[in-house]
Parts: C-alpha cells; sequence; structure tokens
C-alpha cells in the first residue's frame, strides 16, 4: 500500500495532503468516471486465438484501464479493415505485416501499434512416413494454398526452399482431400488444422510452422488509425497495455472466464479445441517468444520490419521506396507491461 508520507516533501504539505484525502473518503466518492467505449474486431470467429482479448473483458482487465469494449467477431463476409478505414471500428486485428504495408502501398492511413503474435502460425501439413519431414523435402510436391497465400507467404517459400506455382493445388478448407491421400500437403494454421487432422484422422500429421523456418512475419497485430495515435495516444496506451495483461492471463492464468465468452461468441467451439490451440499457442512460442521475453507480449523491432520489408521488395510485392515508418509504431510496446505479471501468475 503507497504511504502518504513523501520524503520529498515539506511535513506540512503530507499532512495537508492526507487531511485532503480523509475529506474525500468521508464525504464519500464522486460519480464513477465514465468508461472510454471501445470497439475491437477480430480476424474470425471467437476462439482461443483471440483468448487474450476476451480474458481482458471478462476478468474486468479492460475496466481496469478505463475502457468498455465490445469485441466484434470476424467471419467470411465481414472486413474489418476496411471498418477500420472508415472509421466505424476502433481497432481490428490485422493479418500480419503485409496489410500494415498494403495500407501504405495504398495511401490509406491506418497502423499497427502491437504485434500480439510474434510468430506467423501458418503451417504446411503432411502425412507422416512418406518423406515430406522438412520443408525442403515439399520441393516439386503438389501443395494446395489458398488465393490469398499466393499473394503472401508462398512468395516467401518459392524464395526460400525453390518451390513453383506448379506446385500450387487449390484448398477448400476442408480436410478430406488431404486425408484421402498419404501425398498430399496441405496448408494450415498451428493451432486448428493439425487437431482437426489427428481428430477425423485418427494419426499425428508432420506440421511445418512457417516462423521456425525463416518466414519472420509478425502477425495478429493490434490495427488502429494514425488519427487516433496522434488525437488519442492514452486511448490506445490503455488498450495496448490492457491487452497485453489480458493474453498474460489467458495464457498462464485461469483461461476459464475468457473461454466462457469465446463460447458465447461462437457456439460451435469446443472445449477439446480451446484447449489444443492455448497448448500449442505456448509450446510452439505463438505469443510469447524472443523479444517478448524482455519486452514483453505485443513486442516489435524495426530490425524485424526492415527484414520482412527486404524480402517482400525482393519479391517485387512492394516498391523500394515505399515508406515503412508509415505502417507502424513502437511508441506503445517494448515497455515490459505484464512481465511482473506473468511471474506471478507461473509462481516465479
Amino acid at each position: 500500500m503507497t504511504s502518504f508520507f513523501n520524503p520529498a516533501l515539506p511535513r506540512r504539505a503530507v499532512l495537508g495532503g492526507a487531511f485532503a484525502a480523509a475529506t474525500v473518503l468521508a464525504l464519500g466518492a464522486g460519480p464513477a468516471q465514465a468508461l472510454d467505449k471501445v470497439t475491437f474486431g477480430t480476424n474470425w470467429k471467437a476462439q482461443a486465438e483471440h483468448g487474450g482479448y476476451y480474458q481482458a473483458v471478462a476478468t474486468g482487465i479492460y475496466k481496469k484501464h478505463g475502457l468498455d469494449v465490445t469485441i466484434r467477431p470476424g467471419g467470411p463476409q465481414v472486413n474489418h479493415a476496411q471498418l477500420l478505414a472508415a472509421g466505424k471500428i476502433d481497432f481490428s486485428m490485422g493479418a500480419s505485416n503485409f496489410e500494415a504495408l498494403n495500407f501504405v502501398d495504398n495511401s490509406i492511413p491506418m497502423v499497427a501499434v502491437a504485434a500480439i503474435f510474434q510468430k506467423d502460425p501458418q503451417v504446411l501439413i503432411a502425412h507422416p512416413g512418406v518423406g515430406h519431414d522438412t520443408m525442403a523435402a515439399l520441393k516439386g510436391k503438389p501443395i494446395m494454398i489458398s488465393n490469398d497465400a499466393r499473394t503472401q507467404w508462398w512468395l516467401w517459400a518459392k524464395q526460400a526452399f525453390g518451390y513453383t506455382d506448379e506446385q500450387i493445388r487449390p484448398y477448400t478448407f476442408n480436410p478430406a482431400p488431404f486425408l484421402a491421400d498419404r501425398n498430399a500437403v496441405q496448408q494450415g494454421y498451428v493451432t486448428s488444422e493439425p487437431f482437426a487432422i489427428e481428430t477425423i484422422g485418427g494419426f499425428k500429421p508432420v506440421v511445418h510452422l512457417m516462423a521456425d523456418n525463416g518466414f519472420h512475419a509478425y502477425s495478429t497485430t493490434i490495427q488502429t488509425s494514425w488519427k487516433q495515435v496522434n488525437e488519442n495516444p492514452d486511448l490506445v496506451q490503455r488498450f495496448v497495455d490492457a491487452t497485453i495483461e489480458g493474453h498474460y492471463s489467458y495464457l498462464y492464468g485461469d483461461p476459464s472466464p475468457g473461454n466462457a465468452l469465446i463460447k458465447q461468441d461462437n457456439p460451435d467451439m469446443t472445449e477439446e479445441q480451446i484447449a489444443f490451440s492455448i497448448a500449442t499457442m505456448k509450446s510452439y512460442g505463438i505469443v510469447d517468444s524472443g523479444d517478448t521475453e524482455t519486452l514483453g507480449i505485443g513486442a516489435m523491432t524495426d530490425k524485424r520490419w526492415q527484414a520482412f520489408l527486404d524480402f517482400a521488395v525482393k519479391a517485387k510485392i512492394y516498391k523500394p521506396d515505399i515508406d515503412m515508418s508509415k505502417a507502424y509504431t513502437l511508441q506503445f510496446i517494448n515497455k515490459g507491461v505484464g512481465l511482473d505479471l506473468k511471474k506471478k501468475l507461473m509462481g516465479n
């Protein structure tokens, strides 16, 4: 508990402050200060990958930071990036560095203010026992990928492993074609498709996390407008700080409050899927690894952004003169927020 006494102040000032505080307490506190209303749009239906946000709502972390946060789930017909650009929501969950740079490339004044996923969760999945045990071994093999992947991580895979477009097969977001062919390879998310394949197919697939093979994009960023950053930085800071604390609470504490809200927003989500996703995020260091160990969850660095841009320019995705500084800011992160909470939750 903080003492009224401050040796840097004259004794009279200390006593005066104590008397004033006691008077306020005696008269009763005034009306509670109104919370700032904030709407945050996710990138898909509610799931464990969004757990830190739901945990911050469920446990009152956002309220502690003076925020009344509404989480707006995404889905196949929802474009939160567009709604953010139009000023319809306050923050959105970004896909990766690509989305932030695409904003710059199209002169849309949006900005990434934190990276909740230090590792992009995208993976390539193969059957065991057929020689597909490394990403290099997949060169020349048919791979099922989405149209979005063609213009993003596939360009990196072509550079890094010599893949070619002739390998591409359509991915329908259905594991059936993969399960029917032992030589099939498909894309997926480390927290999702491997669980579905193991559950339906009855075997553990070979999983290649691209982030552990040289693809160093950030993922699940927090995006907002430059207008918000410039005109209301306190609100941005409070939202980022509370979100960070929510993720520590969800990963290292009791996630059940957040899980209850997740299942409320997405009744199809099962306890088994949630448990798998949480365990996978922790074991792969998706949220908490590398720079976050000293800088805290949400960390980003100029060095990683530059390395990503170097690849993207080489792949001719962006022109060399693109102004990367407009894509992100380090103003609200890298301050060690939540590290003490993590130690407390882990009993250290």
